[in-house]
């Protein structure tokens, strides 16, 4: 794919050939949204169905004026993402945009190859998966179980592949866009020796993509059965956590009850105090496999213009990896007395 085709296509000169001719086909952006859901998203995200057009030409236009090399798709429907997340604030979007693109340019180990066969084991372990039933405010419910992964069989940043693969299925849907996301966490049974492969330098790195670098709505980080281990794994987590995002994060602990109020158990699965019956995560599983067509473009190859400096960026290089480093050393007499 190519950004700058598309960018030098989509704004021809005076005198040149027709729009009709130069504009690369595109397919024609159909709204999926319900009633509600197109009033929930002019309520809470200022989403505007008469502007929605205008307001994806606008991003489209920014793209190919400020970064025409940033080798992005300009899909209505794509760009509808980071409009949506964003609340439609065009210099926003463009920002979570390029950070999007960035993400994938500074971290080959996660985003090379990625693409749902190369991450099948990590899934067949269970470590992530989504239940079958949304939440009563129309959320898919993200579920995590660090327990299922097995450090010596392959290493974190597969399970980091595995869940961003999930995101990138989920946002796909037009509902999720709107509604967003919620997470389970289970860290039942995760021991100071698994924990300690969840240091700074990756922190900041998941931390950083999933609010700044993604275009998904996290509206709550639900964490059970954590044990003492994890006041170390948080004290890691929060410096990096903008405080909007901190306050959606409730430890329930062994309490069921308190996960309760926030998850309701008719969505749950039986291991979690819920009716839904044994967690079965085949269905998931299958559905994430068969899309393997729309992971097949190449992550690793889409880098950004050479002379671009957008601002607020993820810290990158040397930079990012002393800073990283000197938290780890700060942080670890942490882990060992939390555990």
């Amino acid at each position: 794919m190519s950004g700058e085709s598309d960018c030098t296509r989509t704004s021809p000169s005076a005198g040149s050939p027709s729009d009709s001719e130069l504009l690369p086909d595109r397919p024609k952006y159909v709204c999926t949204l319900s009633p509600d859901l197109v009033t929930k998203a002019r309520e809470e995200l200022q989403e505007k169905p008469e502007w929605r057009l205008r307001d994806v030409q606008a991003l489209r236009d920014m793209v190919c004026k400020d970064y025409p090399s940033l080798g992005t798709c300009l899909d209505d429907a794509f760009l509808l993402r980071f409009l949506r997340a964003r609340k439609f604030d065009y210099d926003r979007a463009l920002q979570l945009l390029v950070n999007y693109h960035t993400c994938r340019r500074t971290w080959p180990e996660v985003f090379s190859n990625l693409k749902p066969s190369a991450i099948k084991p990590v899934l067949e372990s269970g470590f992530v998966t989504v239940l079958p039933h949304r939440d009563p405010q129309g959320r898919h419910v993200v579920c995590i179980r660090p327990d299922r992964w097995t450090p010596s069989n392959y290493p974190i940043t597969e399970n980091i592949r595995a869940i961003y693969l999930t995101l990138e299925k989920l946002i796909q849907s037009e509902e999720t866009q709107v509604n967003g996301i919620v997470i389970l966490a289970d860290y039942k049974g995760v021991s100071l020796s698994k924990a300690s492969h969840f240091g700074p330098f990756v922190a900041k790195k998941v931390i950083g993509i999933l609010q700044d670098g993604f275009p998904i709505r996290i509206k709550a980080v639900n964490i059970i059965n954590e044990p003492r281990i994890f006041k170390g794994i948080f004290a890691i987590i929060k410096p990096f956590l903008k405080e909007k995002i901190a306050n959606r994060f409730f430890l329930h602990g062994c309490d069921l009850n308190s996960l309760h109020q926030n998850i309701p158990p008719v969505i749950l699965p039986e291991e979690y105090g819920g009716t839904a019956g044994k967690l079965d995560i085949s269905a998931w599983n299958e559905l994430l496999l068969a899309s393997e067509e729309d992971f097949l473009h190449d992550f690793s190859e889409l880098v950004l213009p050479c002379d671009s400096s957008p601002h607020d960026l993820l810290v990158s290089g040397d930079a990012e990896e002393k800073q990283c480093d000197d938290s780890l050393r700060g942080m670890k007499p942490q882990l060992y007395y939390c555990y």
